[in-house]
């Protein structure tokens, strides 16, 4: 799955993948950019 890293300004694909929920309920994916090494997000189901 990949994500957008606002650090790289590219879209990149999410390292240490996990699928959490939003505090209102919705479902999204977290993770590290593998080239800088920050959080990257991604709002819905994985």
């Amino acid at each position: 799955m990949q994500a957008y890293c606002v650090k790289c300004r590219k879209k990149v694909e999410i390292k240490g993948a996990r699928a959490i929920t939003m505090k209102n309920g919705r479902p999204a994916t977290q993770g590290v950019c593998p080239a800088c090494g920050t959080k990257v997000f991604r709002i819905g189901k994985a």
